[in-house]
């Protein structure tokens, strides 16, 4: 009896626990206009699943950021981040759209950072469409839609972050960003070395505790960022949804017809 008392007194601690959050991450590399070209991939066969691109302006100290990926099955991933860079970076909304088959549930969820509104429209297995609201009290780390953005942009060597995750029920999440040393890649025959930032993520409460038990823990997301006077994302391995498959995502470049390239 005195051991079940005790376990519920864990459970009730666990849960009343307070979230911890990092700090904002300070603004060392100004975003600017940006058109990139992006490939996604299956980690397990290497085949190439989506073409993608990157599409980024910059207004006074508001920067916008849109990544989409259009899937060969006819999916896709758009996500649109607007977020400030005074000083230190900081959200200022997001919209996360994910529909089509390589999606287990079919999403749409926007963020509003000043008051806390958050909103997920998703599509049960059955066909059902629901609807949650709820208005969290957002810490200043949020990092939905520009995490690469504030990576190429730590100084030290590691950092916390927070994420607002559909699970579908919109919680908060803690991201541990460790860097993991250096890995070598070529360019053009050219040697180079990229940070290798492993990033962990911390569900908090009883979730936390119960993950491992219950084999549902998030794997880590690996991000590899060339360092320097210009840093520039290289590629990264994770999931791009809760329970989903490991996937790549890798730079690419423009293929000219053989003709052309000749002429």
């Amino acid at each position: 009896m005195a051991k079940s008392g005790q376990l519920l007194v864990s459970i009730a601690l666990l849960l009343l626990a307070p979230f911890a959050h990092g700090e904002q991450v300070t603004v060392r590399h100004r975003e600017g206009l940006v058109h990139g070209f992006l490939v996604l991939r299956s980690v397990e066969t290497g085949e190439v699943i989506a073409e993608g691109e990157l599409l980024q302006s910059a207004q006074g100290d508001l920067v916008t950021s849109e990544l989409v990926f259009h899937f060969k099955d006819g999916s896709v991933h758009d996500e649109t981040a607007v977020f400030s860079e005074r000083g230190r970076f900081r959200l200022v909304s997001d919209h996360l759209v994910q529909k089509g088959p390589s999606f287990k549930r079919q999403v749409e969820m926007t963020i509003d950072d000043k008051s806390g509104h958050v909103n997920v429209r998703y599509t049960e297995e059955d066909g059902k469409e629901k609807t949650i609201d709820e208005t969290l009290k957002l810490p200043p780390d949020i990092a939905n839609g520009f995490t690469l953005t504030l990576l190429k942009n730590l100084e030290d060597a590691d950092a916390n972050l927070s994420m607002v995750a559909a699970t579908p029920k919109p919680r908060l999440v803690k991201l541990i960003v460790t860097a993991s040393g250096e890995d070598a890649f070529t360019t053009a025959g050219t040697t180079r070395k990229a940070t290798h930032y492993v990033v962990k993520f911390e569900l908090g409460g009883i979730t936390e505790w119960l993950a491992p038990l219950l084999g549902k823990e998030p794997p880590d997301v690996h991000v590899w960022i060339l360092r320097g006077k210009a840093p520039a994302f290289v590629k990264s391995e994770g999931p791009l949804y809760a329970g989903g498959p490991i996937w790549r995502i890798e730079l690419t470049s423009p293929v000219w017809p053989k003709e052309r390239a000749e002429k």
